[in-house]
């Protein structure tokens, strides 16, 4: 998106586009038309952008790298754009934290981090996500013990409606800091986070087919034996592939260049995107592309720095509905669903994935107050969704589940007010710092209500 240097809004000197272009997210399904949009440098002209959008009643939402499924950054007002927010402020070893500027994509974090020692103690399975839209929306990995990015937070930096910058964290706005870790942009604009961090670490993954019922079967005992453990199942077979990631002393043993460009690129993208557009123009195929793919990633173990493992290159594009569940019953929903698929006449391509996570207390995170299990549910980009999500997302509510904020989901605030129990806490604090809704929109009226 082109910018020009000046800003619509005398006194703010952050670049601004006052025509810009429509936004759309990563899977494309999400368009805005923004009447402005502003790249600020610094937490200054953050503070001048949010204040020059009041004074021309318009709302503001700031965007990450657009990887939210659900429209939770659309807005017709000012969008910021982060891209310009990304500086160092302090690497503090002796305390174990980081601070970041709200815009600083992870993947850049993960080699600042790198480079000085230190590691995330846990990462979702991407990072191109902006640190602020990472946190913002959820982001999660899987984990026995150890929980999302947000859960990682010592302390941030917000941008109040009124224009306000304002530091928050266990001991100095307390109340804001419960809110804000996982605010979902209906707080303010995050400008700046302080990780908790540790020293570098090593991880051996351990990949391996197995059976569903194997899988299934022996869950929990997979769970307890294993730092991180996730599997992925592919619909129409019995197939599952599994992977164990556990600390290692080393030495490093990491996948030949060939072995992870013919697995990770070449397999996971280049062929998987090929077999997907077959499958959504001859959806008969489908269930003999899935039985193929079910076997085409084999057992293998490495070992390597954690962000390296924790993560893999993620091109092809799709739209996903993800649910929180209570980890008791996470065997029960994955046999339901299965059943679900078997007996439609559906023609699902792509995995379900399932994840974990431990009991933490951020007040709107989906693993608040109970041991989590994630369940994920994709549809190939132009896909017609045939009611999978729909008839899926019934069985996630049967068990109260709380649906991933960037994720495809119907619940409304009546709904999410049942199942999240510091959700009035949350709300009353919104109605504290931003009464007038100068970060709302339609995404957020719905889930958390006028």
């Amino acid at each position: 998106m082109s910018t020009t240097s000046g800003s619509t809004n005398p006194g703010s000197p952050a670049a601004t586009s006052a025509a810009p272009a429509p936004w759309r997210n990563w899977a494309g399904n999400q368009t805005a038309q923004p009447s402005r949009t502003v790249a600020p440098a610094s937490v200054e002209e953050l503070a001048a952008a949010v204040r020059g959008a009041a004074e021309d009643g318009l709302p503001v939402k700031a965007v990450g790298s657009a990887h939210s499924f659900t429209a939770i950054a659309a807005t017709d007002g000012v969008l910021v754009r982060p891209e310009r927010l990304t500086a160092i402020r302090e690497i503090d070893h002796k305390g174990g934290t980081v601070t970041v500027e709200s815009g600083l994509p992870l993947e850049k974090l993960n080699l600042l981090l790198e480079h000085a020692g230190l590691a995330l103690t846990n990462m979702g399975d991407i990072m191109v996500q902006t640190v602020a839209g990472a946190t913002s929306t959820g982001t999660h990995g899987t984990g026995r013990a150890s929980g999302s990015l947000a859960a990682q937070i010592k302390a941030l930096e917000i941008v109040l409606a009124d224009g306000t910058v304002t530091r928050c964290s266990p001991t100095e706005n307390p109340e804001l800091f419960s809110g804000a870790r996982l605010g979902l942009g209906a707080l303010g604009v995050v400008s700046a986070i302080t990780f908790g961090v540790e020293p570098a670490f090593r991880l051996t993954a351990f990949e391996q087919p197995m059976s569903f019922d194997e899988v299934t079967g022996r869950f929990d005992e997979l769970v307890a034996e294993n730092e991180h453990f996730e599997f992925y199942w592919f619909p129409h077979t019995e197939g599952c592939s599994t992977k164990r990631n556990n600390r290692s002393e080393g030495p490093a043993a990491p996948l030949s260049p060939f072995r992870k460009w013919l697995d990770d690129e070449f397999v996971s993208n280049t062929v998987w995107e090929g077999a997907c557009r077959v499958g959504r123009r001859f959806p008969g195929t489908i269930p003999g592309i899935a039985k193929i793919a079910s076997k085409a990633w084999s057992e293998r173990t490495y070992t390597d720095v954690s962000y390296k493992v924790f993560t893999s290159p993620r091109r092809v594009r799709f739209v996903e509905m993800e649910y929180a569940v209570p980890r008791e019953a996470a065997t029960t929903v994955l046999r339901e669903l299965k059943a679900l698929v078997d007996r439609s006449g559906w023609r699902i391509s792509f995995p379900v994935e399932v994840r974990v996570a431990p009991a933490d207390d951020l007040w709107m995170s989906t693993a608040n107050g109970r041991d989590t299990a994630y369940i994920a549910v994709h549809l190939y980009r132009g896909t017609v969704d045939p009611g999978y999500f729909t008839e899926v997302e019934k069985i996630m509510t049967t068990h109260q589940g709380r649906p991933h904020w960037g994720k495809l989901h119907t619940r409304d605030a009546e709904y999410l007010a049942g199942v999240y129990p510091h959700f009035t806490e949350f709300t009353a604090l919104r109605d504290k710092v931003d009464p007038e809704r100068r970060f709302g929109n339609d995404y957020l009226r719905r889930v958390l209500g006028a």
